[in-house]
C-alpha cells in the first residue's frame, strides 16, 4: 500500500484528505455518513471571539456548477466552542484543526491563545478573509497585514498554523509569501470567490446580504491556477480546496503542487465522499506504481518556460 502520510511543516497528517471549514459543521452532523477514522483531518466551522448571528436570509443559492453562500460566520463564539464542542471533536479518531476568524489582529491572537491550551488539537487555520462578512478587515488582501497577523499568532500559539487565503486579490503569490514570512506552517488555497445572484424579475439580489462566496466545481480552474502559481513561487506547503468532487480532482491538485486537499461543497451532496477518497487514492497510487503520495506533489510539467505569473517572489 502507498504511504499517504503528509507533513505540512509541523502539521503531520495520516493522509491528504481533509474536510473544509463551514461545510462539515462540528462533525456530529456527519456521523451517519462519514468514517472519521479514514479522514486526514477535520476543520470544523469557523469560530469568532464573540457570538455572531450571521447574515440575513436568504443565505444560500445554487448556481451553475456551484453554491453561493452568505452565512456570515454564524457561530456561538470561542468560549461556547471550547465548552460544548472541543471535547467531542478531539475524541474522534481524526486530527482536528480549529478554524478562527477575527475582526482585527488582536482578536486573532486572543483566539489562538485560547486554543493553545488544547494541545490535543492538530492545528489552527486562520480564516483571514471571509468574503461575506462586513465590519471586519480582509487581512489576506494585504501582504503586510497578513505577515503581521501570522507573526503575532505564531508568537502566542504553539500549534501548527495554517493561513486560509482569498482569491479576491490581484497577486496571490505575494500574499502567500507574506504568510510564509509571518510563520505559517501552510496555506489553504483558496477561500470562495465573490459573487452575486440576481432575481431579474423582481429587480433584486437573491441573497439577504447581496454578495456571497462562490464555491463548488465552478471555481476549480481558478483554485488550480492559484495553487500552480504559489507552488512555483513560494516554498510553503499548500492545502488545495475548490470544487473537488472526485479522485481525479484530488490528483489534479496534488500534481499542481498541493500537499493536501480539502473537500468542501461536495460534502453537501455526497456526504461520504471525503472518507472514501483515501482508499481510492491508495488504490490509484498502487496501480500507478507510486510508493508515496508526496512523490506526485508538484510534478506538473510546464512548457519550456514557467508562465510569468509564477515568477519567484
Amino acid at each position: 500500500m502507498a504511504d499517504l502520510t503528509v507533513e505540512l511543516n509541523r502539521l503531520k497528517l495520516r493522509n491528504p484528505i481533509l474536510v473544509a471549514s463551514g461545510t462539515f459543521g462540528y462533525a456530529k452532523e456527519a456521523t451517519a455518513f462519514v468514517d472519521f477514522s479514514q479522514l486526514g483531518g477535520i476543520i470544523p466551522k469557523t469560530v469568532t471571539l464573540l457570538p455572531r448571528e450571521g447574515n440575513p436570509p436568504p443565505r444560500t443559492v445554487e448556481t451553475s456548477c456551484g453554491l453561493l453562500n452568505s452565512i456570515g460566520l454564524d457561530n456561538d463564539g470561542i468560549d461556547t466552542f471550547i465548552e460544548k464542542h472541543i471535547d467531542y471533536l478531539t475524541s474522534l479518531d481524526c486530527p482536528i484543526i480549529a478554524n478562527v476568524a477575527g475582526h482585527n489582529a488582536e482578536e486573532f491572537v486572543v483566539l489562538a491563545e485560547k486554543l493553545n491550551a488544547f494541545p490535543q488539537l492538530a492545528g489552527v487555520e486562520l480564516n483571514m478573509s471571509c468574503p461575506n462578512v462586513s465590519g471586519g478587515v480582509d487581512f489576506a488582501t494585504n501582504p503586510d497585514m497578513t505577515r503581521q497577523v501570522l507573526a503575532a499568532v505564531r508568537e502566542k500559539c504553539n500549534l501548527p498554523i495554517i493561513a486560509k487565503l482569498t482569491p479576491n486579490v490581484t497577486n496571490i503569490v505575494e500574499i502567500a509569501a507574506a504568510a510564509a514570512e509571518g510563520g505559517a506552517d501552510a496555506v489553504t488555497l483558496i477561500n470562495t470567490l465573490m459573487g452575486v445572484a440576481i432575481d431579474w424579475r423582481r429587480r433584486k439580489p437573491i441573497l439577504g446580504n447581496v454578495f456571497g462566496g462562490l464555491s463548488g466545481p465552478a471555481i476549480k480552474p481558478v483554485a488550480l491556477r492559484i495553487v500552480c502559481q504559489v507552488a512555483q513561487a513560494v516554498e510553503i506547503p499548500i492545502i488545495g480546496v475548490g470544487g473537488i468532487q472526485n479522485l481525479d480532482d484530488v490528483m489534479e491538485f496534488l500534481v499542481a503542487g498541493a500537499s493536501a486537499v480539502q473537500i468542501g461543497t461536495a460534502s453537501f451532496y455526497t456526504p461520504g465522499l471525503a472518507s472514501r477518497l483515501p482508499g481510492e487514492l491508495n488504490e490509484l497510487l498502487d496501480h500507478e506504481g507510486v510508493a508515496r503520495v508526496n512523490d506526485i506533489v508538484g510534478t506538473l510539467q510546464y512548457p519550456n518556460s514557467v508562465p510569468a505569473p509564477c515568477a519567484k517572489v
